[in-house]
């Protein structure tokens, strides 16, 4: 799928635009990466030899239907999901809109995926596959909505998927699934870990936090990583805030709000995470990534790696391999011999 052809979608509504681009890539018409990237940007993650640190955010491919075509169009790492135990539809249509103006999107898809069984039936025949590609795919975890014990959930997909995918996303900050958040802190947090770590098996698992955090939220949650030895965080999800600055008649729309108007506050809060976790702990930058320098932002602010997604629904998914190869001029131009010195440099 050429940019061009990307940038015609968005005169389709969202959600159908979404899935057209989804099939597209399935069909084997996108973007392909033709040369290796850079050694300056080989990305060591929670164990995982990355060739680069620009990965693909949980939520364009749902169903685990597309992760080899988007490694393929140049991510290092693609996270597919939210994947619940059992399948569910979401909220009501429509869900999903355009911030034009504002290089935005709210969403309150409502974690509508198709089931842990079908994602694992994906996840298994790609494994002997002669079309899988190089590079990680991780899953990101969600719970059901109407369920009796959301923190089991997540154990339940944990045990099913181990040894299907190369790292797993404990996703308890989106803002569509009413009382997940409460998740992030407390007791409820303690015994979600509990129950996460009494799952695992050998693949390392992030926790997804929200931008909309204090700063006694954050203490609690890296306190709580330490204390349970997550492998690492991924900071941001969306946002229920609203800025000032949004011009877009969507703008009052219920739901999450991703895209460039989040890439100041996900930075900061990333900034947060990484001076109070010191080096070591693998973190994972997300929120209003648009090109090179937004991506080296984030790195510089402590991100070992990056994901994005929003821009791609205005600029297509050549935007992977854009970002891969700027950021590696952006390193050098500062003097770095690799990525990993420019990690947290501004904290």
């Amino acid at each position: 799928m050429s940019d061009a052809l990307a940038k015609l979608l968005t005169l389709l509504p969202a959600e159908t635009a979404h899935r057209t681009a989804l099939m597209g890539l399935k069909a084997g018409i996108g973007p392909k990466a033709r040369t290796a990237a850079d050694p300056v940007l080989k990305t060591a993650l929670a164990g995982m030899e990355l060739s680069h640190p620009v990965g693909l955010a949980a939520g364009f491919d749902k169903n685990a239907e597309a992760p080899d075509a988007l490694l393929n169009a140049g991510f290092a790492f693609v996270e597919v999901g939210a994947v619940t135990p059992r399948p569910q539809l979401g909220n009501p249509q429509p869900r999903l809109f355009r911030l034009r103006e504002d290089k935005a999107v709210i969403n309150r898809m409502g974690f509508n995926n198709e089931g842990l069984d079908a994602v694992k039936a994906r996840l298994e025949a790609r494994q002997d596959s002669p079309t899988k590609a190089t590079g990680a795919v991780g899953v990101n975890l969600g719970a059901n909505k109407d369920s009796e014990d959301r923190a089991n959930d997540y154990a339940v997909l944990l045990k099913a998927l181990s040894g299907l995918a190369d790292f797993f996303t404990v996703n308890i900050s989106s803002p569509n699934t009413p009382g997940l958040r409460t998740l992030q802190s407390g007791d409820a947090l303690d015994e979600l870990l509990k129950k996460v770590n009494d799952a695992r098996w050998a693949e390392p698992v992030f926790l997804k936090v929200a931008p909309d955090l204090v700063e006694a939220d954050i203490d609690a949650i890296v306190k709580a990583v330490q204390v349970h030895a997550l492998s690492g965080l991924i900071v941001s999800n969306t946002t229920l805030e609203r800025p000032e600055s949004l011009k877009s008649a969507h703008k009052g729309e219920a739901g999450g709000l991703s895209g460039l108007p989040l890439k100041t506050r996900s930075t900061e809060v990333l900034r947060q995470f990484r001076q109070r976790t010191g080096p070591d702990l693998p973190i994972i930058g997300v929120g209003g990534i648009d090109g090179p320098e937004a991506a080296y932002a984030k790195i510089r602010a402590g991100a070992n790696a990056v994901q994005l997604y929003t821009a791609l629904v205005y600029q297509g998914p050549g935007l992977a391999l854009k970002i891969r190869d700027g950021l590696a001029m952006l390193l050098k131009a500062d003097g770095f011999e690799h990525v990993s010195e420019a990690v947290g440099v501004d904290v």
